[in-house]
């Protein structure tokens, strides 16, 4: 009698297994999954969870404690509890994943992913479901202890000295508290977001990855900075992108008096008009500076489409008006002038 109830058990195992599987080939069906967004999303995430899910429940529902001695059913029945407490808990985080994952791609589907509205609502929705996974984790974790008779008998003499408990693990853990406030006051103040452009110490780069505790800022070169979160609410910082991506940017030209600036002037602009990086909208040229050593400094400002494009497109024009200048008018290049007295040991530069 007690093996057929053990193959009672396993049978009705297997057929809980095979009934998320069925659920799964539904849910992956072409019909299906081309109508209802979520279906792709649980497939991919919930699909072992659902097996083990459905396992030990049906295991724990089915198992009959006279199959054991007494003793052997204590700790095979916590060991049930605890297995269902951590499947569930798995079941839970990655469903509430595969949500969050449909709302993910319809904003990375959206065309202007430069929107600073598209990049907050990324940020943030990474960042509940972090919080929220953490939630869930530590309520399961509380759970499983409290299946422990003793854990619970500690926790009510615990309950009555909590104020103290708090207070010590507030000071002992006052900068990771620091950087939990710190990343939530970023997210939801809209300061930061994924893909913001900033500038940090000096180095400029975007915004990778934004948690609870730190900042990873991928620089121009592909290195990564890392950053506790509450570097960004002690510290100033440049955002390029805190309304929109759109930016100027300018070059600097050094050339002699006799540089016809008109000319220079228009022969930027025909460049830009040919340029696909510039976004027609702003452009100027203007004489800036004269500097000590007698030399002409000449401005020219360009807008573009984003930080990335900017960059490109000033080296673009920087290397395309030196050309213009130095085959058009050669005798307009930097040159510093000397005045020659009488020609002899006392000559002097001026």
């Amino acid at each position: 009698m007690s093996a057929w109830s053990w193959v009672t058990v396993a049978t009705w195992t297997v057929v809980a297994v095979v009934a998320v599987e069925v659920v799964r080939r539904v849910l992956r069906w072409r019909l299906i999954g081309e109508r209802w967004a979520l279906a792709g999303p649980l497939v991919r995430r919930c699909t072992w969870p659902g097996f083990a899910t459905a396992a030990v429940g049906t295991a724990a529902v089915v198992y009959d404690p006279r199959l054991v001695a007494p003793a052997t059913d204590r700790w095979l029945s916590r060991v049930f509890t605890i297995l269902l407490i951590i499947c569930v808990t798995w079941l839970v985080i990655q469903a509430a994943y595969a949500v969050t994952d449909v709302i993910l791609d319809k904003l990375t589907r959206i065309e202007d992913t430069a929107d600073h509205r598209v990049r907050r609502m990324r940020t943030q929705i990474g960042l509940i479901r972090r919080v929220s996974a953490a939630v869930v984790s530590i309520a399961a974790l509380g759970a499983i202890l409290f299946t422990f008779p003793e854990v619970r008998a500690l926790g009510a003499g615990l309950l009555a000295s909590a104020g103290i408990a708090g207070v010590v693990a507030g000071i002992a853990a006052q900068s990771t508290l620091g950087n939990l406030l710190a990343g939530l006051q970023l997210v939801f103040s809209d300061a930061l977001r994924l893909d913001d452009v900033v500038v940090v110490q000096g180095e400029w780069g975007r915004i990778e990855e934004l948690t609870l505790t730190y900042v990873a800022l991928r620089t121009w070169d592909e290195r990564r900075l890392i950053l506790p979160v509450s570097y960004f609410t002690t510290n100033p910082f440049e955002n390029w992108t805190r309304h929109g991506s759109r930016i100027l940017g300018h070059v600097y030209l050094h050339v002699d008096w006799t540089v016809p600036v008109e000319e220079v002037r228009a022969e930027l602009y025909q460049a830009l008009r040919g340029n696909p990086l510039w976004d027609q909208k702003d452009w100027t040229l203007q004489v800036t500076d004269i500097t000590p050593n007698g030399l002409v400094q000449l401005r020219a400002t360009m807008s573009a489409a984003d930080s990335a494009s900017v960059w490109d497109l000033k080296c673009d024009m920087r290397e395309h008006l030196v050309k213009f200048i130095r085959e058009k008018y050669p005798e307009s290049l930097p040159r510093f002038r000397m005045d020659l007295q009488d020609g002899g040991p006392e000559s002097r530069p001026r």
